[in-house]
């Protein structure tokens, strides 16, 4: 009673809502009608072309950033690679696929332009923040980044690995073989699931068989965080997070994509689900932690890049936010925004985690 609503810590008041309702819903487009309906105040979820809702329907509702992104970039979602499928132990394929993908429409369609393209921000492992940014050597690995829609380059590498089509049939064969894989991600994530679909109209298009199905989120988690042994059937690529921002990154992201501290878990939620392995990488991310000078961190980083770009064991499908921040100000107004004047800045993570909880305090109910 002497801390909340009293101490000059905690404002000397009380935040403005009274309770918090956190709702789930089946799948982003319900959570979006819910949103456009008013009965969502702050929505954390992908909402498809999000601007109709304020361009084209007059709805009060906005995102942190008035224009594209619509909001700050900071996770990675990534397709990752089952490295014991047959044919995906080899570099080459991994890269033809990689870099045949169609990544300027994944982001306009998929993601309906809510994220930075790879021409604005070169793939790296880094997120599209300036600080991160400045942690590797770009031109030092400019030659290994690609944008996507290499359908030529991806064809003519696997020429030259020869992985070719042998009998015509129009789909090329390793060690005899039909290349033919499944592209996965759960049921409902409708910008992953466009995505996925995305990648596999690459492989087609490279003679590789790529089919899509997308399991209920309750069977896809317990598979891909098993990794104490291969991965079953059915789960050749998939999708999954990275982390964002916060105080370990970049070292934390790439110690979850990459470390092979992971391999054997019987439930792994850090990441590396592809059980990618590589010594010179561990011991790159046991040494950062360790080095205090700026030059030696950024050649570590900039070699943990290069080794990412050239072994692709997994590849960004686009930039995401920390969290999807968009408001309905129907009922309540005084929401976070980029450029609002709060000083420091109130982030844009819902109004439920860290500094965004100074948010609830700036709240101000409409008058109706």
């Amino acid at each position: 009673d002497n801390y909340w609503g009293q101490d000059p810590s905690m404002w000397g008041k009380l935040p403005a809502p009274k309770y918090l309702a956190h709702t789930i819903f089946k799948d982003n487009a319900a959570g979006t009608t819910a949103l456009a309906a008013g009965e969502v105040d702050v929505s954390q979820q992908f909402n498809s072309n999000v601007q109709d809702l304020w361009e084209k329907q007059g709805l009060p509702i906005s995102t942190y950033l008035p224009e594209p992104p619509y909001g700050i970039g900071a996770s990675l979602p990534t397709a990752f690679y089952n490295l014991k499928s047959p044919g995906l132990d080899q570099v080459c394929i991994r890269k033809a696929i990689a870099i045949a993908v169609d990544y300027p429409t994944i982001i306009a369609n998929a993601m309906t332009n809510q994220s930075a393209t790879f021409e604005q921000v070169p793939r790296s492992l880094m997120n599209p923040t300036p600080g991160e940014q400045a942690m590797y050597d770009h031109e030092a690995v400019k030659d290994l980044q690609w944008v996507g829609n290499d359908i030529e380059g991806a064809k003519k590498l696997l020429d030259e690995c020869g992985v070719v089509d042998s009998n015509g049939d129009g789909w090329r064969e390793y060690n005899g073989e039909k290349l033919s894989y499944v592209a996965t991600c759960p049921n409902g994530w409708s910008d992953w699931q466009a995505a996925i679909e995305v990648v596999a109209a690459a492989g087609k298009k490279i003679g590789i068989d790529i089919t899509t199905n997308f399991p209920e989120w309750s069977v896809y988690q317990t598979v891909v965080t098993k990794s104490d042994a291969p991965l079953p059937a059915g789960y050749d690529i998939f999708m999954m997070w990275s982390a964002g921002a916060g105080p370990t990154q970049p070292w934390g992201r790439i110690r979850n994509l990459l470390s092979s501290e992971w391999i054997g878990l019987p439930s792994n939620w850090s990441g590396n689900w592809g059980q990618y392995s590589n010594p010179e990488v561990d011991e790159l991310i046991k040494a950062i932690p360790n080095e205090t000078d700026e030059a030696k961190l950024k050649e570590m980083y900039t070699r943990l890049v290069e080794i990412y770009l050239t072994d692709i064991p997994s590849f960004t499908l686009m930039y995401r936010p920390q969290n999807f921040h968009t408001v309905n100000e129907s009922v309540w107004t005084n929401f976070p925004y980029d450029g609002d004047g709060t000083n420091p800045p109130v982030p844009p993570l819902d109004l439920t985690d860290g500094w965004s909880i100074a948010g609830l305090y700036n709240l101000e109910l409409v008058q109706q």
